[in-house]
């Protein structure tokens, strides 16, 4: 077993820094996966998958849930030995030292902040479907910068109030979807194609639900404000990523058995699905839930990457000053106000888009540094599971095959991200040393 070898941070009158409390259980560690896989995905993969493979769909998207397992299983093994917040910064440090531990997670909270703010614009150009004044010039960036400012104001308050609020969310987005698959048993025909069809580019196709996983990684950053971090973190990895695909390859079907005609060429076909089956009502139940998703997979990262940036700071990866906890609110303050205030910024700059294009590159990053970890941790203790060594065999094997459908210029902006974060490293390294991490 491994866990950090840093000195505990006390809740004492001694001068020491603040540690949040434990208070999350295993109902809020699961929120954390499920709103980072469902986010806008679900409501255009269905006519997409359906588009390319026909009624074969829901068995595509099962077997992208199959391929994404050995990455799941890695991080689930991998989070049973650590306790402390920071999930990949804490594997990489214990496996190759701090600095790839750094990289684990600075390129992929970096990459965080933009994505919010591009699924926080989508989420608008949801809502103005159904309010077109929304969409204007002015009010478009207030919403954007309001909903990131709830985000962070909710998160400071208590992860208790975060976990309540995401909860919520889950239940608006998860609904309309649950009465569409009701619906699907009652309109139309319920097909569920076994053949296998003509793939015209298998590639991109399992690429894309293999996209649809990304996301599942929320769960390991905040272990340390769980209960029991080395329990609930490798069950809620394994239990949702079977539950999401469950709930994928449903909704898949529903979408088949409806068969709403023009709907797969159209910029919102679940909504037509709905509409088609439950009418009106149910058309603008499934925006509502499509903007309430992509809501709840931001709110998720609101709770989870402040935590990050906690952790990093906690290892001396990065400036005291992230490390910051309110004696009121037990929370991260300062991680959390970063986090918000840097997401607002990027929601207000046209440009921001460019930079989101990196975004993944820079998640393949995080998952192949732990998948390289978790046998060189188990050679340290003395033994490599035969199993565990051949699942991140396939691990790497599946990163590094979706790594080559990148673009050059996605692979220049990870690049500049990962120089703009070891320059802050090193920053960090001269402000306070830190204890290496060490096997038990």
């Amino acid at each position: 077993m491994c866990k950090a070898a840093f000195a505990a941070i006390h809740r004492a009158m001694d001068g020491k820094p603040l540690a949040p409390p434990r208070t999350m259980g295993l109902f809020g560690a699961s929120l954390l996966p499920v709103n980072g896989m469902i986010g806008a995905g679900i409501f255009a993969l269905p006519a997409t998958l359906f588009l390319a493979v026909g009624d074969f769909a829901p068995w595509m998207i099962l077997l992208g849930g199959l391929l994404f397992l050995p990455l799941t299983l890695t991080f689930a093994w991998l989070s049973a030995r650590f306790e402390h917040s920071g999930g990949p910064i804490l594997y990489g440090e214990a496996a190759f030292g701090r600095f790839v531990g750094f990289q684990a997670g600075w390129a992929r909270y970096a990459s965080a902040i933009v994505t919010v703010a591009a699924n926080t614009h989508v989420m608008v150009s949801y809502l103005a479907t159904l309010f077109p004044v929304l969409d204007g010039p002015i009010l478009r960036p207030l919403l954007v910068a309001g909903f990131i400012g709830f985000i962070t104001i909710v998160n400071l308050f208590s992860l208790r109030s975060s976990v309540a609020t995401l909860s919520a969310l889950t239940a608006v987005k998860l609904l309309p979807l649950l009465a569409l698959i009701v619906a699907g048993l009652f309109a139309g025909d319920p097909r569920a194609g076994l053949v296998l069809p003509e793939f015209t580019d298998a590639e991109s196709v399992v690429l894309l639900t293999y996209y649809a996983f990304i996301g599942f990684e929320y769960v390991v950053l905040p272990a340390g404000e769980m209960k029991n971090p080395k329990r609930d973190v490798p069950l809620a990895l394994v239990a949702m990523l079977g539950a999401v695909t469950l709930l994928y390859m449903l909704v898949i079907w529903a979408y088949i058995a409806i068969d709403p005609g023009v709907a797969a060429d159209s910029e919102n076909p679940l909504a037509l699905a709905a509409d088609a089956a439950m009418g009106p009502a149910g058309a603008i139940a499934i925006v509502i839930a499509a903007a309430f998703s992509i809501g709840a997979n931001n709110f998720a990262g609101g709770i989870s990457l402040p935590r990050m940036t906690f952790g990093m700071a906690e290892r001396g990866m990065l400036p005291r000053w992230f490390m910051a906890v309110s004696p009121r609110l037990d929370t991260p303050v300062n991680s959390i106000l970063f986090y918000g205030a840097a997401s607002i910024a990027f929601g207000l700059w046209e440009g921001f888009m460019v930079l989101a294009l990196a975004g993944t590159l820079t998640r393949l990053l995080t998952y192949l540094i732990a998948a390289f970890a978790l046998p060189v941790i188990e050679h340290r203790e003395g033994r490599i599971d035969p199993v565990h060594g051949f699942v991140s065999i396939l691990t790497v094997l599946s990163t590094l095959w979706v790594g080559t459908h990148a673009d050059a210029q996605s692979w220049q902006v990870f690049g500049g991200l990962v120089v703009a974060g070891t320059l802050l490293y090193f920053v960090a390294r001269q402000e306070r040393p830190a204890e290496p991490l060490a096997p038990r």
